[in-house]
This record gives C-alpha cells, structure tokens and sequence, in this order.
C-alpha cells in the first residue's frame, strides 16, 4: 500500500468510494504525475504540487490552486470555492470531467 491508499483507507467507509474515484479520475486525466502524499493530503507531483485532494466532513477539497480556481469560476459555479480550493459536497454527484479538465489544465501550468 501507498500512501494514498492508507490515506483512503482510513477515511470513511462511506466516503471511499468518491475519494477513489477522484483518484481514478486525476491518475487518468495527469498520468505523467507521481502520487505522493504532501501536507497531509493525497497529492500529483511533477517538479511541484500539481493538486491536491482530502476528505471532509460534508465534501471531498480540491486543491488545485488559486489560477484554477479563477480559469474555471464559470464551471465551478453553484460550488463554495476559497482561494485554490474546491469543495464538492458528499451529497451531490461527482463532476468527475470538471475534475479530470482541472487536474489537466493545473498539470499544464505547473509540471516542471
């Protein structure tokens, strides 16, 4: 196992499943990306953080970055976004492509 898969693992059991399929989607959309953990959260590296993912109690954070956040406030719309964060409530369907266009367009800006 690693550290990603211990992260997942000790989460809800509830909540795995979405936190699975965020790592599904993100692993396929940004393969060239290593999986790490950093501050605590399942990470995608190249060269530097590239995003970000951790349970919450009521939604699973994105964190791809501020510049993301900003490129897709139109599609983020109806979803509570901070600076260079996302949340996406536990009650609502995953927006898997609008995760997968992220995770592609903050490999683009970011891989070194």
């Amino acid at each position: 196992m690693n550290g990603i898969d211990i992260y997942i693992d000790q989460q809800d059991p509830a909540i795995r499943p979405r936190l699975c399929a965020i790592r599904d989607t993100i692993r396929e959309a940004i393969p060239e990306a290593e999986e790490r953990i950093s501050w605590g959260m399942p990470t995608y590296w190249k060269g530097r953080n590239i995003i970000h993912f951790a349970a919450g109690k009521r939604h699973i954070g994105i964190y791809p970055g501020p510049d993301a956040v900003i490129e897709y406030a139109e599609r983020l719309h109806g979803y509570k976004t901070s600076k260079g964060a996302i949340q996406l409530p536990n009650d609502r369907e995953l927006p898997l492509e609008l995760v997968a266009d992220i995770a592609r367009w903050s490999f683009e800006q970011n891989a070194k």
